[in-house]
């Protein structure tokens, strides 16, 4: 008898998923939408299968009585109600560690194109503008040599302060706790986040969504900043305050920032987020590589299928 699964539509490598989900037994009743889909059996459901974008309640969850494990695929689980699922005995796996060096990529590669311009250069390169070199135009912040303040110094956050090494930047970092391995192998500092703003004149934002970080950094956050510094947002929108980024980025006092993430995802196509030029803005492509995507596919269909059997989670949040 298949497994009845819930399922979100929109999550990649599709090809992959699909795959090892009918080769475990599954069938699915698709989400499409924001809320819960009407017309699904809840009382047959036996897994939740979720990307980022859907609410998972502990509401939504009670009303599935046979429901044995919610899978996530990615690692950020602040759609999902983690002591709702506690509460209710539910077992939460995410897919932690295969998706780092990915996102520490494209940290950097939101840093590199923020400081240097390039995606600004790219379109006057291409416009009708660019018709003899000026060497006084589109000048950037030189990344080599300069100071790194990274905030959240986990798993991401270490593979950035290693790339970090390699631009001989000085590495600080603001965390909830002391990570040592950094400090000894890496050379970090451990700063207040006050004094990471104010000496840092790049900073990244790799922590998890929580209680505790959301609206992490706003007016009164920035303003310590350096006016020549870039701030960079590869965690999750509500992280930093949009509009207080706003507010800073036409008023120059910061060369720029960068952001793989937005509240709400995708923007409004009138936000004027999306007019700023100093402001680099990507689709939420964190971990989106093939290889990186593939490896989600199998631990995530791995946990979901564990916990169908009723075996350990092999990669439980909750």
């Amino acid at each position: 008898m298949p497994w009845r699964i819930l399922m979100q539509s929109d999550v990649e490598p599709y090809e992959t998923v699909m795959r090892l989900l009918e080769e475990a037994g599954c069938e699915l009743d698709w989400w499409r939408e924001p809320e819960p889909p009407p017309g699904v059996d809840y009382g047959a459901l036996e897994g939740i299968y979720v990307y980022s974008h859907m609410w998972v309640s502990r509401e939504l969850m009670a009303r599935c009585p046979r429901l044995k494990i919610v899978s996530n695929f990615g690692v950020g689980c602040d759609h999902i109600d983690l002591e709702g699922a506690r509460s209710l005995g539910l077992p939460v796996g995410n897919t932690p560690g295969v998706l780092d060096a990915a996102t520490a990529d494209l940290t950097w590669t939101l840093l590199l194109a923020a400081a240097r311009n390039a995606i600004r250069g790219d379109h006057f390169a291409r416009g009708p503008e660019f018709t003899h070199y000026d060497a006084a135009i589109l000048l950037g912040q030189q990344v080599t040599g300069a100071a790194l303040g990274i905030v959240g110094l986990g798993r991401i956050g270490y593979q950035v302060a290693r790339r970090a090494a390699g631009f001989d930047m000085e590495i600080l970092y603001h965390n909830r706790n002391r990570n040592e391995r950094a400090e000894g192998e890496l050379g970090a500092r451990y700063l207040s986040l006050d004094e990471l703003l104010e000496q840092s004149d790049f900073v990244t934002l790799n922590c998890p969504l929580t209680e505790q970080t959301r609206g992490l950094i706003g007016s009164r956050e920035i303003a310590r900043m350096k006016p020549a510094a870039v701030l960079v947002n590869a965690a999750r929108g509500p992280v930093w305050d949009q509009e207080a980024v706003l507010e800073a980025l036409r008023a120059g006092r910061l060369h720029a920032a960068a952001t793989d993430v937005t509240d709400p995802e995708p923007l409004p196509r009138d936000h004027p987020l999306l007019e700023q030029e100093n402001l680099v803005i990507f689709p939420h492509l964190g971990s989106a590589t093939r290889q990186t995507r593939d490896a989600m596919s199998t631990m995530s269909v791995d946990n979901l299928v564990a916990g169908l059997e009723g075996r350990e989670v092999p990669y439980r949040i909750a």
